[in-house]
């Protein structure tokens, strides 16, 4: 008589209908922008032949590397329910600053560390009327979008400030690094860490959960204030690191710098799936979504779009992406 051994149901495999499908609307966000990326760049490689060139690549993740930057830290702003509309006027100032304490004659090592202490006071004193003031965040940002750019204005007045061209200052923003540009690498570096912090410390977690519930993680023992407050920090000390390299890039600090920067931040951020009610964010999504911005913006330019027409064409296939997200995989809702 042979012994029946007892079976062990087998687990469904990840590839397996159900599961896909729950993996699809998990991942759903980060899957359609990622298909639109392809769909978009498809495009573009088809209407002008430079596009899928080299030169062109390189070109594309050096200017996409101040805006980076800045959607990594934004992701862990909106993330909370928050929103910063101040960065572009950051990136203005310290744009500025930048120049200015070079002509002073203050070392570029110094400089740089300076402009970042800045930017990171910056976030505190935005982030304190925040998290322990309780104005909401549209309110405290946009009246910093107003006054931080104002300062820059007054700084300069209104002319731009060149930077000596043989400053090692300028390496931040032009220098190359085994054939690839270090503002890219400046970015990856900054896109790493803050993957890993977003979802690999309790940190993340907690960012997370105040957007998803504040009072809950508020009553499991976690200062929640403090936390709100160190994603301004964050945010600001970012823009910092983007105006610096922008500064380093153009050889020179203005006021007018990053205009309207702060739209193509929050875009990015909101198509790679992070949702504006916080609760919910992706550190790749951000990334696609910021590749997405600057693809679109450099095919225009190869497709010798007018630039009066751009802009418009720019923020109707953002519509159309964020919509698609919304309706098919219902990221809206479940961000609710």
């Amino acid at each position: 008589m042979t012994e029946v051994l007892p079976t062990t149901p087998s687990k469904p495999s990840p590839w397996s209908g159900p599961a896909l499908r729950h993996q699809l609307r998990e991942n759903g966000a980060v899957a359609s922008i990622a298909l639109f990326l392809i769909v978009v760049a498809a495009v573009f490689s088809l209407v002008t032949d430079t596009f899928l060139t080299g030169p062109n690549f390189l070109n594309i993740v050096r200017q996409i590397a101040p805006l980076m930057i800045v959607a990594v830290a934004m992701t862990f702003v909106i993330t909370t329910g928050g929103i910063d509309l101040s960065v572009g006027s950051i990136v203005a100032l310290i744009n500025a600053l930048s120049a200015i304490s070079l002509a002073a004659g203050v070392p570029w090592p110094g400089v740089v560390a300076l402009m970042l202490l800045t930017g990171g006071a910056i976030g505190i004193v935005q982030g304190y009327f925040v998290a322990y003031e309780g104005i909401p965040p549209f309110i405290v940002t946009l009246a910093g979008l107003s006054m931080i750019r104002g300062l820059a204005l007054l700084l300069t007045k209104g002319y731009s400030i060149p930077i000596d061209p043989e400053s090692p200052f300028n390496g931040i923003g032009r220098g190359w690094v085994f054939g690839v540009p270090l503002p890219a690498l400046i970015a990856v570096g900054v896109l790493v860490v803050g993957y890993l912090v977003f979802n690999e410390t309790t940190f993340g977690r907690w960012v997370t959960g105040i957007g998803a519930n504040a009072e809950a993680v508020r009553r499991a023992g976690v200062n929640t204030r403090r936390v709100i407050l160190s994603a301004y920090v964050i945010s600001g000390a970012a823009a910092a690191l983007a105006g610096i390299i922008i500064a380093a890039r153009l050889g020179s600090g203005s006021s007018n710098a990053a205009v309207g920067f702060e739209l193509d931040v929050i875009a990015a951020v909101v198509l790679g799936g992070t949702s504006l009610f916080g609760g919910r964010g992706t550190m790749t999504g951000t990334l696609l979504g910021g590749l997405t911005v600057a693809v679109i913006g450099n095919g225009l330019i190869l497709a010798h779009v007018s630039p009066f027409l751009a802009p418009i064409v720019t923020g109707a296939i953002i519509l159309i992406a964020i919509w698609l997200n919304f309706r098919i995989f219902r990221t809206g809702r479940q961000g609710r």
